[in-house]
């Protein structure tokens, strides 16, 4: 089939690949236009340009997608499907209308749940035990399209947000693929949303990073792991901002010799009645173990503000931290 692809994101680009092994013909890439990034500021491409360029492909990088103009150009370029995955803008009727047969998305999701930007992160920090891809017949509004297919996966206890998209990604390429031989078969069923199931997942914020340690410790954790790595979970100590990129609960708190996440031998600083919540119980090679609502979480990796992502042990060598002082 006659394709064209719009992506910007890592996560589209094992996708683009996968259409190209399966000797689909790719018409035209269109992707966000280069922008300034890194501290220098300098004008980088998206990751779909490179993986385009790579493949040898044409590639179109229209300001608006919606405009006029990229009305026109996009006419040159008959296509029986447009694809869709992590381009970055909402396209219009107009656009969407253009292919013989329909548009497709993938969204990182299993739709209706977790419609909207972010829902790789939002799926981690909700506690979510698994997720998956849907692959959608795209209209004007976002993520509400009827369902071509969907394949599931199981969220891991270790994994992030990073980890979790680098799996889906993955999925994603190895289900798109045979959702084209669906539709080339014309053995297609699309299945209407069901709204009362909906959920959302809206653009990240900075301010979806601070930790409140009066939460419970399963939901801390699946906010450090939900935000990796940005805006990434962080808090304070003496006033220093501290972004956290790893921890875990620490079972059977009291005493800290009965954990396995604690070095053996080392004896509580404090009776569990005396614990608060973002109080620093421990130090140690393995960890820095901060009390929060429920028991205690112990930070395996962390960084310091304007300093360098450090494994905890290497980071309690440059840094003095005080039990009994608290964070945030």
């Amino acid at each position: 089939m006659d394709i064209v692809f719009f992506g910007s994101g890592q996560f589209a680009v094992k996708s683009l690949e996968a259409l190209r092994l399966a000797k689909h013909k790719i018409a035209l890439v269109v992707t966000q236009p280069d922008k300034p990034k890194g501290r220098h500021l300098n004008f980088l491409p998206t990751e779909i340009k490179n993986k385009a360029r790579e493949l040898k492909l044409d590639i179109y990088q229209p300001q608006n997608p919606n405009s006029d103009e990229a009305l026109l150009y996009l006419k040159q370029f008959p296509a029986d499907l447009f694809i869709v995955i992590a381009y970055g803008h909402i396209l219009k009727n107009q656009i969407l209308g253009l292919p013989k047969l329909f548009p497709l998305n993938i969204h990182a999701s299993l739709l209706p749940k977790y419609k909207g930007a972010a829902p790789i992160n939002w799926a981690i920090i909700n506690g979510e035990k698994e997720t998956g891809i849907s692959i959608i017949k795209m209209n004007e509004l976002i993520d509400a399209g009827e369902i071509l297919l969907q394949r599931k996966i199981t969220i891991e206890q270790g994994d992030n947000a990073q980890t979790l998209e680098e799996k889906l990604e993955v999925l994603a390429a190895r289900s798109l693929p045979e959702a084209l031989d669906l539709i080339e078969k014309n053995s297609v069923n699309f299945i209407k949303q069901d709204n009362k199931k909906a959920s959302l997942a809206p653009k990240l914020e900075k301010r979806h990073g601070l930790i409140n340690w009066n939460n419970d410790t399963v939901s801390i954790v699946n906010q450090i792991r939900g935000l990796v790595p940005w805006p990434g979970a962080f808090t304070y100590y003496k006033s220093k901002l501290i972004k956290i990129w790893s921890a875990r609960p620490v079972q059977n708190l009291f005493p800290f010799s009965n954990c396995p996440a604690v070095l053996n031998g080392v004896k509580a600083a404090h009776d569990k009645s005396a614990a608060k919540p973002a109080e620093i119980l421990e130090i140690n090679k393995k960890g820095i173990i901060i009390g929060c609502a429920n028991g205690a979480l112990i930070i395996t990796e962390l960084q310091l503000e304007s300093g360098k992502r450090l494994a905890a042990e290497a980071f309690i060598l440059g840094h003095k931290l005080i039990v009994g002082d608290k964070l945030g």
